[in-house]
């Protein structure tokens, strides 16, 4: 079953410790303003491979961050559903999979392991004066009568599972869900910079069905370089010039050496609205498809727009902010 509480709190760090021992997570303390917090973040996977996949983008840009800085301090439980501020790794166009790489949580040396990484930015977040926190995962807690094992706070309580939350296996196939991936975002009000951190099991599978999370294809595990599709998309042109009725446009390119047949292929908006496509694009050809507001919502306020195959399989993905689409009658390149 997915997890329980999955949601987001928004919160200051204040103190952390290295993940250590035969479960390692990388501990951090927070406040919301009212009571502390702890999260705790996985740097070793149980199941072989033992090292983490991980991607840092120190100038993440999302739709979503909107959103984010109309919360007030607190934990929020999230539906789990596109349009909103839950995660989905494969679903909410945060990041390009194929960049994540391998890394263990503990090595000789300095700056060579998942703890130190995870130091380097939390350390980073303790010491400024305005740095922000926003953990999504699986609440649990409070625990009343139970102090917290490693900061001491009563009651006990935090975040866990800040990590991709589908794709699963065996006996964590139990946790799989869509809409409900947990990553850490800090941001940094002064500078206007957004850091996005997420993680996965080298065990999970990338590719999940669209109602369970669960894996469609046991073979398609999450690796290093995650196969990406022919089909491309370069460019959006999201805020026209005159009335934008039926005048955005998407553009896709083909870089594979072959002939792609985009009947029953289709564009998805934040929504998960769809607009078939049809017809074909040759080698090296850019198709320029004009967006029906009947199908789907190319909002100037910023989106994401997802590329998908006649099976339903993300090919591709892209993501713009409201600043990105303020230009009128330029075209975005992705």
């Amino acid at each position: 079953m997915p997890l329980k509480n999955y949601g987001v709190l928004k919160s200051r760090a204040l103190n952390r410790k290295l993940g250590e021992g035969p479960s390692p997570h990388y501990q951090v303390l927070v406040t919301d303003n009212k009571q502390k917090h702890r999260i705790a973040i996985n740097v070793k996977s149980q199941q072989s491979p033992s090292e983490l996949l991980y991607l840092v983008d120190e100038n993440f840009s999302h739709p979503m961050t909107k959103e984010l800085l109309e919360l007030d301090f607190g934990f929020y439980e999230l539906p789990r559903q596109p349009g909103g501020i839950a995660l989905d790794y494969i679903r909410g166009n945060l990041f390009d999979p194929k960049q994540m790489k391998p890394l263990p949580y503990n090595v000789p040396g300095p700056d060579n392991d998942l703890n130190e990484l995870l130091e380097l930015y939390i350390a980073r977040a303790i010491a400024s004066t305005d740095a922000i926190l926003y953990p999504f995962g699986e609440r649990w807690g409070p625990e009343i009568d139970i102090k917290d094992k490693y900061f001491g706070f009563l009651p006990g309580n935090g975040i866990h599972d800040i990590h991709m939350n589908q794709g699963n296996a065996a006996q964590f196939q139990r946790d799989n869900g869509v809409w409900q991936d947990g990553g850490l975002l800090i941001h940094y009000p002064t500078r206007n910079q957004w850091v996005g951190i997420f993680l996965a099991f080298q065990s999970q599978a990338f590719h999940t069905d669209d109602i369970t999370g669960n894996r469609i294809d046991d073979t398609d595990i999450i690796t290093p370089v995650v196969t990406t599709g022919a089909v491309r998309i370069v460019a959006a042109l999201v805020n026209p010039l005159g009335e934008d009725v039926n005048k955005e446009t998407v553009s896709l390119i083909n870089i594979s050496q072959q002939t792609v047949d985009l009947n029953g292929w289709s564009l998805a908006d934040r929504s998960k609205h769809k607009q078939p496509l049809e017809g074909a694009i040759n080698p090296g050809e850019v198709l320029r498809v004009t967006i029906d507001s009947d199908s789907i919502q190319i909002d100037n306020n910023g989106g994401i727009i997802t590329l998908l195959d006649d099976k339903g399989i993300k090919i591709h993905g892209v993501s713009y902010t409201r600043k990105q689409a303020q230009k009128q009658g330029w075209t975005i390149v992705f």
